[in-house]
């Protein structure tokens, strides 16, 4: 039994990561605009063809420096793709109802998944990933591990503690915190808030371009529709979490991924899906503001 737990735990782990890493952009952006990118799910699944399309045109060999190499190339080009579409997209509707706000980033969302379908390198069909990382596995204590989980639970870790790092010490995140607190305020202490604003955008994409290629990795078939699930449980994650929080996205995250991998392991598989959402309803009827949560007082 005890190797059993610990083999799901690993899988809890890797698949809650994805979650944590995808979720901390949502609460991000939320945290500084008080909007939900649905878009940004989009983002994460270009990462992970950006990832293939690096290992693919450059000739990689399999192994860890062409895993660094998609990771930080897709990190790149998903951050620089989120940049254009805060720029484009969002930015003209800054000062408009946020309904209108939402609804854009629905339609950012289905240009990007239908505009993948015709684009020459995508194209609509599944595609197999490749092996990025050689297949090797490793027993420890009863536990089987992989190469590829082992390095993929390394580079979250690592990713996630440098975000942290950058939210908490760097003077970038304090000026995120700032304008999450107060827009106004920070804009008459003299930061520049598009700049940040855009920052925030760039790091969360970032972050969701790596979990697009690990998760591809885990999962190897992609399509251009691959987002929409993980998209949405990283959302729950957010809000489990309390939507606006980072430590509560990653926490949200592997408690999602947990639930899922101990449904799977211990009950019918159909049942994984409804109980990962039965999970946010019940949070939210205890406490709305999610786990890591703060209630906002809003004057009248």
């Amino acid at each position: 039994m005890g190797t059993v737990l610990g083999q799901q735990l690993v899988n809890a782990l890797q698949l809650g990561s994805a979650y944590a890493l995808l979720a901390v952009g949502y609460t991000m952006v939320y945290g500084v605009l008080r909007m939900i990118n649905f878009a940004h799910a989009d983002v994460f699944m270009i990462g992970s063809y950006i990832g293939l399309a690096v290992f693919a045109s450059l000739g990689l060999a399999s192994g860890v420096t062409a895993f660094v190499v998609c990771i930080v190339v897709a990190m790149v080009g998903a951050a620089i793709l989120s940049l254009v579409i805060e720029r484009v997209a969002y930015r003209p509707l800054r000062t408009a109802p946020r309904l209108s706000a939402m609804i854009t980033a629905i339609g950012v969302s289905l240009v990007l998944e239908h505009g993948s379908r015709a684009a020459p390198f995508i194209g609509p069909d599944y595609r197999r990933y490749p092996e990025i990382i050689a297949t090797a596995r490793f027993q420890v204590g009863g536990v089987f591990f992989t190469r590829t989980s082992i390095v993929v639970l390394a580079t979250s870790l690592v990713l996630m503690v440098l975000l942290s790092y950058i939210v908490s010490r760097t003077m970038v995140g304090k000026a995120m915190r700032a304008c999450s607190w107060d827009k106004e305020a920070a804009l008459l202490m003299g930061i520049d808030i598009n700049r940040i604003i855009s920052y925030t955008f760039a790091i969360g994409a970032a972050e969701a371009g790596a979990a697009g290629v690990m998760w591809a990795l885990a999962y190897p078939m992609i399509d251009p529709y691959m987002a929409l699930m993980p998209g949405i449980k990283a959302f729950v994650a957010a809000v489990v979490g309390g939507i606006g929080s980072v430590p509560g996205a990653l926490a949200g995250g592997f408690i999602l991924g947990g639930v899922e991998t101990a449904v799977a392991a211990f009950l019918p598989s159909m049942y994984r899906d409804a109980l990962a959402f039965t999970v946010l309803v019940i949070v939210l009827i205890f406490r709305p503001t999610g786990l890591f949560g703060v209630g906002v007082v809003e004057k009248v």
